[in-house]
């Protein structure tokens, strides 16, 4: 009987796709067994690449839309859709990313989320009804209320017009209105990727934990969190169940807070999200052995990233998982505690490290690795 691979490993960010990975290692699977039968399937864990991973794994398509960056100026946003399912998949830091600030711009007083409305709109106009958005990596503070006035919402100073964008704008915060709202924002479902569980306020809350490496400082801190709870009374008198103490809903400067009241919206765990949508147990189940890895497997791989996540499923079937990493830390032990029963390196002689992260090197490296890897399993059976 000829053995069953399934093969989900994260990106090795600057180097391969989780799919081109996975090719890799298939590759590399086939050379010590010809006639194995190897899945590979899309993996993330709602952060960096998760795009990338579920439109190539799921035969999605890319849609590109012109937006507003968190300073308002336009920028061309990629996000995905699977048009089977009528699902888009973003990313929000293609909008609001820190990276799209510099150093010397960074102030959460002055970045919005807005063009994250509008990436939402676009797909919205596109047809869809389903969206899963990763919302790390941003640079703004705003509470959400710059993707909620992109989508309709009213925010609207003491003048009746909206606030401007930013943090600044919660400090003008006097009414909400929902009059002119997206018309089928109330058909759509939001599932988050969150994987943090702040709540909007407090000695814990997006101000105080993330707002300094936004660009915040100790007197913005106090009064963005301030605004904030004042926002999220006023939000309590547009939907009463909202709950700035929830967890998570100080994820992203607060956009979670504001997903959470103004729309229909989960926020989950980003790798439960992801192997959820990309049904991964479903191959799993009668594998013989499962292939998974990342860039870098340390300590923090077996506490919840993407690798453990795949590697907890399998252990649900009792099947041996295998991973493979760029590098690894003496304190990856801890992955053998948690579902990995063995990870390897790639790297297989002395280089730099752009030697070590480019793309050909880093797919025979994978190649190689695996096949000498499987051929001792060969030879062991």
């Amino acid at each position: 009987m000829k053995m069953k691979a399934v093969i989900a490993i994260d990106s090795l960010k600057g180097s391969l796709t989780s799919m081109e990975a996975g090719a890799a290692i298939a590759e590399g699977i086939r050379k010590a067994y010809p006639d194995a039968e190897t899945v590979v399937r899309p993996l993330a864990d709602g952060g960096e690449g998760t795009v990338d991973a579920l439109v190539a794994g799921m035969g999605g398509r890319f849609q590109e839309v012109t937006v507003r960056d968190p300073l308002g100026r336009p920028v061309k946003a990629k996000y995905g859709i699977i048009e089977s399912t009528k699902t888009a998949i973003m990313e929000m830091s293609a909008a609001a990313g820190i990276t799209l600030v510099s150093d010397s711009e960074r102030n959460p007083l002055n970045t919005t989320t807005y063009g994250v409305g509008e990436m939402i709109k676009d797909a919205i106009t596109s047809g869809c009804r389903e969206f899963i958005i990763g919302i790390g990596g941003s640079a703004t503070n705003d509470g959400g209320i710059g993707m909620l006035q992109a989508l309709g919402y009213g925010f609207l100073d003491k003048d009746g017009n909206q606030v401007p964008f930013g943090a600044k704008g919660l400090k003008e915060l006097c009414s909400i209105t929902d009059a002119n709202v997206t018309a089928e924002l109330k058909e759509c479902r939001f599932h988050i990727a969150c994987d943090v569980t702040n709540p909007l306020c407090g000695a814990k809350g997006c101000s105080a934990v993330y707002g300094p490496q936004k660009g915040a400082t100790a007197s913005m801190i106090l009064d963005m969190d301030g605004w904030l709870a004042d926002y999220a009374a006023l939000t309590q008198k547009v939907n009463p169940a909202a709950d700035a103490e929830y967890p998570g809903t100080g994820a992203a400067g607060g956009i979670g807070f504001a997903f959470l009241s103004y729309t229909n919206a989960a926020l989950v765990p980003g790798i439960d999200l992801i192997l959820g949508e990309t049904r991964l147990e479903d191959y799993i189940k009668d594998a013989d052995v499962v292939i998974t890895g990342e860039g870098r497997l340390d300590f923090q791989t077996a506490m919840g990233k993407a690798p453990s996540g795949v590697a907890k499923l399998a252990k649900k079937y009792d099947i041996p998982v295998i991973a493979f990493a760029g590098s690894v830390t003496k304190d990856a032990i801890e992955c053998n505690h948690n579902g990995i029963d063995a990870f390897f390196p790639i790297l297989r002689r002395i280089c730099t490290l752009d030697e070590a992260m480019d793309a050909a090197n880093a797919k025979a490296n994978m190649t190689d690795t695996v096949e000498q890897v499987f051929r001792i399993m060969k030879a062991w059976r």
